[in-house]
């Protein structure tokens, strides 16, 4: 199976050689790929509210953070050398960067993050790091050195408001230009800088903490698990150290928590429902003036429905999860459910062919603002 972000490069080959394991270079994999924005562009939506931005000024060996949004008067006389800026999730204000992530559709939906833009000026960069998840560093306009090492020595630099590494020795150096691409497995330590103006597209895949699975599932059982019941302790004695826990209360909630059951059914419910989820800044538009049910179903019969970039649609056999929350529709609407999730488009269908619990459940994201008429 073939992919072009991937090159000459199957998907089979790079899943079992790279995928994971090492880096590798991408060399004009998209040759016509200048990317989504201009330095006016980038400024912009980095004074958004609702747009998560940083940047990131270099001052010799250490790298000033600032979080936006930001001002217009924020972003002006920074100069020409030395300093970034960043934009997370660009995939949720710009079509096409959305439309990028289909080209990474071999990899889980359940495990992408987002797309993140940096504009660099020459010499701007943020610093050697390394990251938790796996990452391909897109190059759009001009000319970004990438300098990369695999390393056990991962040790962070203390007072640094960025988390960089201590120590960085370079074992392999790239320059890419417009087209190329580098992946990177979790923990490779790299470190790019800007050699001219330039654009890097980052498409990243999270990859929780064992400990936040474990914050998901106990907020899970938390919101799912309901035990009737209080404590009671009708054989009172009189306590001769009235400060000292009894071994009977003890007792007693350590047999109420062995109530506290959960199966392989409630594992795939918790994840479907924690990577589902969208972001805290995540926020929907509600349609201001919806059509009416009627005209909803009309406009299917003629026209395709989209899934808003920011909402995410996982399915488990029988259940579908979607911004957090988990339905089991008919079995009749599995297909076309199945493509949206897929595809994140619907195309037109016949008035007479639309299963009507369907069309209700989609009627409803639309007035939500999770699905958009064309």
């Amino acid at each position: 199976m073939g992919n072009q972000v991937l090159g000459s490069l199957s998907v089979k080959t790079f899943l079992q050689h790279y995928w994971q394991k090492k880096a590798h270079l991408f060399q004009q994999t998209l040759p016509d790929f200048l990317g989504f924005l201009t330095a006016k562009e980038i400024k912009q939506l980095a004074t958004h509210q609702d747009v998560q931005s940083r940047l990131v000024i270099r001052q010799g060996k250490n790298y000033v953070l600032h979080h936006g949004p930001f001002r217009p008067i924020d972003l002006k006389g920074l100069g020409d050398k030395n300093w970034t800026l960043l934009i997370q999730s660009l995939n949720h204000w710009l079509p096409e960067a959305d439309n990028l992530l289909h080209d990474f559709r071999f990899i889980p939906y359940a495990r992408l993050d987002d797309i993140m833009v940096s504009y660099a000026t020459p010499g701007g960069g943020v610093g050697p790091h390394y990251d938790h998840y796996d990452v391909f560093l897109l190059q759009g306009y001009g000319i970004r050195r990438w300098q990369i090492a695999k390393t056990d020595d991962l040790s962070i630099r203390p007072n640094q408001s960025l988390k960089l590494l201590q120590r960085f020795k370079a074992q392999q150096t790239w320059d890419l230009e417009a087209g190329d691409m580098l992946y990177l497995p979790p923990k490779w330590a790299h470190h790019g800088v800007a050699q001219t103006e330039c654009f890097t597209y980052s498409i990243g895949f999270r990859a929780p903490t064992y400990q936040e699975w474990v914050n998901a599932m106990l907020d899970y059982l938390r919101d799912e698990f309901q035990i009737e019941g209080n404590y009671s302790d009708p054989k009172l004695t009189e306590q001769r150290h009235p400060a000292k826990l009894p071994e009977e209360l003890i007792d007693q909630v350590y047999a109420i928590t062995q109530k506290i059951k959960w199966g392989r059914k409630d594992i795939a419910d918790m994840v479907g429902r924690y990577l589902s989820e969208p972001k805290p800044h995540v926020f929907f538009d509600p349609e201001y003036q919806p059509i009416s049910l009627q005209q909803f179903t009309q406009y299917w019969s003629k026209q395709e429905l989209k899934l808003d970039a920011k909402a995410q649609i996982l399915f488990h056999q029988s259940h579908f999860f979607i911004n957090g929350e988990r339905l089991t529709p008919p079995i009749n609407c599995f297909p076309l459910l199945t493509k949206l999730a897929d595809h994140k488009i619907l195309s037109p269908m016949e008035k007479s062919k639309q299963p009507k619990e369907l069309a209700l459940l989609l009627y409803e994201w639309y007035t939500q603002g999770w699905l958009h008429l064309g």
